[in-house]
């Protein structure tokens, strides 16, 4: 748990996977912590002091120490607070968490985009997509979550980007990008992260999230 002295604040905005995912390592650590939203597009001048070099969420402070880039915000939280660890130990494993984070991130994400502009046809952009999610429904076939019998680091990473990020940007557009026939282990994982009270804590009010993700939609169709 964290001690009562210590200062932890987090800058997010409410619909960022890259911030909710922070927000689940800290509640599943038992970390107290104060939540600062920003507007991602009018930048405070506190995010542009703590971030200067990306200018984006999230940023953590602790005690006066300054951390950006979610995946090196998990680890110092992992490393920082010991209890309910979320990498794994083995160094192998460890390394392959971080490998398949930055797919999801790199690329399941990235991923929504390219169907958007469909710059190959909406037909081929969705295979793409599909085809790298495959990666995924491998990855977590016979295990109920990628940590293993508990949520960890690639399950908070993988959760705040696929079902309740970019699935809701799938699912504006027409297109069901993961369905249960394709996609049966993703679909029982995905069940089982709604089970867990502190991912259920973070995930984005659905409408108003699929209504974000249009306007982001329309400035790239429009641009």
């Amino acid at each position: 748990m964290a001690k009562k002295e210590e200062e932890v604040k987090l800058l997010g905005f409410w619909g960022s996977p890259f911030s909710r995912r922070v927000e689940m390592a800290l509640k599943l650590k038992g970390v107290p912590y104060e939540y600062l939203e920003q507007d991602i597009v009018d930048k405070s001048p506190l995010l542009l002091q703590l971030n200067p070099v990306y200018k984006k969420v999230p940023v953590l402070v602790h005690n006066g120490k300054v951390l950006a880039e979610s995946h090196l915000i998990l680890e110092y939280i992992d490393q920082t607070w010991k209890n309910n660890p979320i990498l794994p130990q083995d160094p192998y494993e460890k390394a392959m968490a971080f490998f398949w984070a930055k797919f999801v991130d790199e690329q399941v994400g990235p991923g929504f985009f390219s169907v958007v502009k469909a710059e190959k046809g909406i037909e081929v952009a969705i295979e793409e997509a599909r085809e790298h999610i495959m990666f995924l429904e491998k990855e977590i076939t016979g295990k109920d979550f990628f940590g293993g019998e508990t949520i960890g680091f690639l399950d908070m990473v993988a959760g705040s980007m696929i079902p309740f990020c970019v699935a809701r940007g799938w699912e504006g557009i027409g297109v069901d990008m993961i369905p249960e026939e394709i996609f049966p282990e993703l679909n029982r994982w995905i069940k089982n992260l709604l089970e867990i009270e502190i991912v259920v804590e973070c995930i984005p009010d659905r409408e108003k999230h699929i209504e974000h993700v249009m306007k982001i939609v329309e400035r790239i169709k429009s641009a």
